[in-house]
């Protein structure tokens, strides 16, 4: 993708510190919301990880106007400059055992194509990184789709090629169980020791076929025998740094973000508080520890109205502590200073995390705050496009290319 950029300053190197000191200049920070806003709409803004389809599973709403619940919806999206949310397509990781995971996620993907077809003004598929500027050209929001949870392979290719014909274009290889592809960073046990050997042919064909490989999820083991195996860059589509989470796996460390871009690869923060600062993980802890003590000493059930009061009463005399704007901005402030600006891009996991999202940071509508963020911590507008999309869009580009001639 061609991307025209109006420089607004010099931009951050790999290890350039960012600087803040406009943050309190009233006059300065008006400037650079107005500017947010014009941003927001002059380039694509992609976000690797919205759990629209799941969410609309549970129960559906009309996406193509405003919903009285989640975090996406058109007027939402539209006001926030969002041009190519990818739309996961997640499948829970009990199907593994159960079965079902493939029809699951066939149901999920006619769910994102009604939604297309209901209003084809709004909204239009994706399958390329050609749709999704020729969509931005015409003023429609594009709806890739990325697989969270490869279990629907089921151990079988053939399958590779049925969700890459529907339109998936990356696949997380696992959840939060280790499963036929890959161990989980959620899962203690580790069967694999990384990726199973159906695993690592997976990889080989995703990388043949033209679908992106996504690390997120995966243990760490299982991350290095895909940097080892992936002849094209690969994405963690909904991860933040480990720096600051220590022993949260499920984040990215420094030497991962490292391999990462080596390989050519795009970490796309998520806003979860949880996966921002370790204050959310710690309050998630203590929370859990006292209800499981409140069920043991009332003798109650885990679904009952009694665990229910007092998890509403624990959440008033406890607030949860939801991350800032400031944290967010932190996170990619360490990825650009580790290893620079081009390995950096958006994975909020909208409808996703829950009741857990930053300050400013709520729902679609708000990536002029993570813009405005940014311009306030010196970054170019060249930096920010590159954020936005240009990264992800590059990484996409060079799949397609390497499965052209595959």
């Amino acid at each position: 993708m061609t991307i025209v950029a109006l420089s607004l300053g010099m931009a951050l190197s790999a290890c350039q510190a960012p600087t803040t000191h406009s943050e309190h200049n009233p006059t300065v920070t008006a400037n650079q919301t107005s500017l947010a806003q014009v941003i927001a709409k002059k380039y694509i803004i992609t976000d690797g990880h919205i759990d629209v389809p799941y969410r609309l599973e549970n129960e559906f709403e009309n996406v193509a106007e405003h919903t009285a619940h989640g975090d996406f919806d058109f007027p939402r999206a539209l006001s926030g400059g969002l041009d190519a949310p990818f739309m996961s397509i997640y499948i829970p990781a009990s199907l593994e055992q159960t079965g079902g995971s493939k029809a699951l996620a066939d149901k999920l993907i006619t769910m994102v194509e009604d939604i297309v077809n209901d209003s084809p003004d709004k909204f239009a598929l994706a399958y390329s990184t050609t749709d999704v500027e020729e969509n931005f050209a015409k003023g429609i929001i594009s709806l890739p789709m990325g697989m969270e949870n490869g279990s629907p392979i089921e151990g079988d290719l053939a399958n590779l090629k049925h969700f890459y014909d529907r339109g998936i274009r990356y696949i997380t290889l696992t959840h939060s169980k280790a499963n036929h592809i890959s161990d989980s960073s959620y899962d203690e046990a580790r069967p694999a020791g990384g990726l199973t050997d159906f695993g690592k042919t997976l990889v080989t064909e995703m990388n043949n076929i033209g679908v992106m490989v996504d690390v997120s999820h995966i243990s760490d083991d299982a991350f290095y025998d895909v940097m080892a195996l992936s002849k094209t860059p690969v994405i963690a589509s909904h991860s933040s740094a480990r720096h600051f989470t220590p022993g949260f796996e499920r984040n990215m460390s420094d030497d991962m973000i490292k391999a990462l871009a080596k390989n050519g690869g795009v970490i796309q923060i998520n806003f979860g508080s949880s996966f921002i600062n370790q204050e959310a993980i710690d309050y998630g802890k203590t929370r859990k520890a006292a209800i499981e003590e409140f069920i043991e000493q009332n003798n109650v059930e885990q679904n009952s109205e009694a665990v229910a009061a007092f998890k509403a009463e624990y959440k008033i005399k406890h607030p949860y502590p939801f991350a800032s704007l400031s944290d967010v901005l932190d996170h990619y402030d360490h990825v650009v200073k580790l290893v620079g600006i081009d390995y950096v891009g958006i994975g909020s996991d909208y409808d996703g995390v829950g009741d857990s999202l930053p300050h400013n940071l709520k729902d679609v509508a708000s990536y002029p705050n993570l813009i405005a963020g940014l311009l306030k911590r010196g970054y170019s507008e060249q930096d920010i496009a590159k954020i936005l999309s240009g990264n992800v869009m590059r990484v996409w580009q060079a799949v397609e290319n390497y499965a052209a001639k595959h």
